[in-house]
């Protein structure tokens, strides 16, 4: 049976001629934001090589600086004019910070990946942006910077509010817990596109790609894009509102720029032992539920009924369901935490 050709992951479009390029191409160009330099070396390891340690603390570091940007942008405004924002003027706002920070985080993969390499690179190379998907990649990524803020500023902006007055004595509680009960709602989900045939469909592109880049995070079908957009992080919003949490505007965006950073950094294929930042990290190693870069990388390499590891931001649903799997590269008596590789901040 031929193979549809809008499943190819062949990546030739960047070594192509520029003047068969389209708006989309010029995007990738314009913004600088592939995954990996052309004609650079890229270090290439075997699997019992030690695997460098990425520290819990430069992660909270890069989330935190980050998004404290717009905050502090807005709070600066109320203070020099004595009103608030609208919450069209918020949108604005939240929605370029939310692409400004991923295109950042994109930069500093990129330059992690060209000192410490990916893993499984000793058998393959890391799958680009497919000739046949640019357009959609694109536009994926610019549906999720854009939704996502325009529907937390919908659900949770109120002007009477400014960014001084959040909840900060929760803040801790509800970053922990955001992502916790967010993978209890994508575990579910996730596994049950990979277990029921009729829903496959919908997340079989988004496994085409077997050793990803963060640019396909969510190269995926419409159906599937929706729910990870907006589906999920909807209901654990109303879940932790359920809870009696606060969760207003200013800690959901703080929530949504972890979860941004772990789903750009769980797709990175990183060849270092680095655990999506969480202020509940200590308790989820307790339970040996830690997720790693290496677990979802796994998963990708699996397909419908064959998969594991469907938690995106913890391995606590795994553990709890029983669906991890075992590691190659970064087992426990592989890790070097003697080599320290803290996240870049800048650059």
């Amino acid at each position: 049976m031929d193979r549809n050709p809008k499943d190819s992951m062949k990546s030739t479009w960047r070594t192509q001629a520029r003047t068969e390029w389209g708006p989309f191409h010029w995007l990738f160009e314009v913004l600088n934001i592939y995954p990996e330099h052309l004609n650079t070396d890229i270090p290439v390891h075997a699997k019992e090589d030690a695997v460098p340690h990425v520290p819990d603390w430069s992660m909270h570091r890069w989330v935190i600086a980050h998004a404290v940007i717009p905050l502090i942008i807005h709070q600066a405004y109320v203070q020099l004019t004595g009103r608030n924002l609208s919450a069209f003027a918020a949108f604005i706002l939240y929605a370029f910070a939310f692409k400004g920070i991923a295109i950042h985080e994109l930069y500093a993969l990129r330059r992690l990946g060209h000192v410490y390499g990916f893993l499984d690179g000793d058998k393959h190379a890391r799958d680009g942006v497919p000739d046949v998907g640019v357009g959609k990649v694109a536009r994926s990524l610019i549906s999720t910077s854009t939704f996502r803020p325009m529907f937390t500023v919908f659900i949770a902006y109120r002007a009477s509010q400014t960014p001084a007055t959040m909840s900060f004595a929760w803040l801790p509680l509800e970053i922990g817990l955001y992502g916790i009960i967010l993978d209890f709602w994508f575990y579910w989900y996730h596994r049950a596109m990979h277990d029921v045939g009729v829903l496959w469909k919908y997340h079989r592109t988004h496994h085409l790609t077997k050793h990803p880049n963060p640019l396909l995070t969510l190269y995926a079908d419409s159906e599937q894009e929706f729910f990870d957009i907006l589906g999920v992080p909807l209901m654990t919003y109303y879940s932790m509102r359920f809870m009696g949490l606060p969760m207003g505007f200013y800690e959901w965006w703080i929530c949504h720029q972890y979860v941004m950073f772990a789903e750009l950094a769980g797709h990175s294929g990183l060849r270092v032992h680095a655990t999506p930042p969480s202020t509940l990290s200590w308790a989820l190693r307790l339970f040996k539920a830690e997720l790693v870069v290496e677990d979802h990388d796994l998963h990708h390499r699996k397909g419908w009924k064959k998969s594991h590891n469907y938690g995106k931001q913890t391995r606590l649903w795994d553990r709890v369901f029983g669906t991890c799997a075992e590691r190659y590269e970064s087992t426990e008596n592989n890790i070097d935490y003697e080599n320290q590789v803290p996240f870049p901040l800048w650059w």
